[in-house]
């Protein structure tokens, strides 16, 4: 499959420049699948809203739940991005191994977060029983259960944009989780 280029600030319209503006100054650099949005005139913004929106999921759980359905969806970007971000909410390089396959031996409450966004992403939102309940008798409740499935959502489209145009990996490339539990 042939990748899709990855637009300069001079290839994009003004709104999208004024937001890799933005996202140079935060960053110190426009990460390459944030530029690949920028082929619409609208996603990019569009996008960065939905991600940056309220929600009742700590930080840490968002990574938990990012790094737990980019692996499902088999997205090594994500995977890469999410497991440099990890890194900065405090995870260990086995907690985010752990975390990428569904589990948190380390937390019971992180471990039926991830367990039940890898469900939900396995089946499509079609969460076992067993999965909700887990995370229900975690201490979550309903809303927090809505927000998960949102934030899987959230982080399927980045997984769908990356594996569809394959923008080059500008974070350190996280290691296939075979070759890491061998």
């Amino acid at each position: 499959m042939n990748t899709f280029n990855v637009p300069t600030r001079d290839q994009v319209n003004e709104t999208n420049q004024g937001i890799f503006d933005n996202l140079k100054g935060q960053l110190g650099f426009v990460p390459n699948l944030y530029a690949t949005y920028a082929h619409s005139d609208t996603a990019l913004e569009n996008y960065l809203s939905f991600s940056g929106a309220k929600t009742s999921l700590s930080a840490k759980e968002k990574e938990v739940v990012n790094l737990a359905v980019s692996q499902v969806n088999n997205c090594n970007y994500c995977l890469s991005a999410h497991t440099a971000i990890g890194k900065m909410n405090g995870f260990t390089e086995d907690q985010i191994l752990e975390l990428r396959g569904g589990t948190a031996s380390f937390d019971e409450k992180l471990n039926s977060l991830a367990a039940l966004a890898k469900d939900i992403t396995e089946n499509r939102g079609r969460a076992s029983e067993h999965a909700v309940t887990n995370f229900l008798n975690a201490g979550y409740n309903k809303g927090n259960l809505i927000d998960t499935i949102v934030q899987v959502g959230e982080k399927t489209i980045s997984n769908y944009v990356h594996n569809l145009t394959q923008a080059p990996i500008d974070f350190p490339v996280a290691q296939p989780l075979e070759a890491a539990t061998v």
